[in-house]
Order: structure tokens, then C-alpha cells, then sequence
């Protein structure tokens, strides 16, 4: 028997692969109005308009293949939601790509592949982030 489904608050963040980092980050503030609200280092950015989370990773070979997409993030209220999720999703036979862990700026997250009959399927993000999660 499976445990119960832990509480998600659905799809807040979307990690997009860009070549010309400097070049996304002019349209998504200046023309979509979004807010830097993370600049880890001169590869990655994270923007925000409230509730939700777009991370620009600076990619050189973005090939025209769709291949810009990184993951996405679905958030939960706690921290502890992450760990219940680990449990639930291997208790489906879903094996986390890695154990749950914190990130360095304090949010909490694991990642997967949602199965879709390919080899690997979507990555997707469970994720705690304080921003996100209010």
C-alpha cells in the first residue's frame, strides 16, 4: 500500500537553458517585467514575478532540437514535503536521480524522471524555496 499523497502546490518553476544569458535576461526584465531574485554566479540567474521561479543556465550548444528546457519545478509547503515525496514516488518504483538534499541557498529539492515510455523522461523538480512555497 502506498502512503499518502504529500501536498504539492503545482508547477512555480521553470529552468530554461540559454545561450546568450545576457540577451534572456534584458527580455525577461525589461519586456515580461520579471525581478532578479538570484545571481549565483555569471552562468545562472533566477527570476521571479511573486509566486513562481524562472532559472536561465547559460548553455552554449542550445541546439534547435527543443532542447532549452532543464526541468520543472513543482513546489511544496515544507521541507519535509521533499523527504515525503522521495518515499512516495520510490514506494511507485520512481528512483530520485539523487537522494533529497539542501541547496546552498537553502531550499530544499529532489529531482526524477516522470516516466513517459522513453528512456528517460522529463526531469522534474520537487522543491522547497521560501518564495515559492508561501
Amino acid at each position: 500500500m502506498m502512503t499518502a499523497r504529500p501536498p504539492l502546490l503545482g508547477i512555480r518553476h521553470v529552468a530554461l537553458y540559454v545561450p546568450d544569458l545576457e540577451l534572456a535576461e534584458k527580455f525577461w526584465t525589461q519586456t515580461m517585467g520579471y525581478l532578479i531574485e538570484w545571481r549565483p554566479d555569471a552562468d545562472n540567474l533566477y527570476l521571479t514575478v511573486g509566486t513562481d521561479n524562472l532559472a536561465l543556465h547559460r548553455r552554449a550548444n542550445v541546439g534547435s532540437d527543443g532542447g532549452r528546457l532543464d526541468h520543472i519545478g513543482l513546489a511544496v509547503q515544507n521541507p519535509d514535503d521533499v523527504d515525503a515525496w522521495a518515499v512516495r514516488l520510490q514506494e511507485a518504483g520512481v528512483t530520485p536521480t539523487a537522494a533529497p538534499r539542501t541547496h546552498r541557498d537553502g531550499s530544499r529539492s529532489l529531482y526524477f524522471h516522470a516516466p513517459d515510455g522513453s528512456a528517460l523522461g522529463p526531469l522534474v523538480q520537487i522543491i522547497y524555496h521560501r518564495p515559492l512555497s508561501q
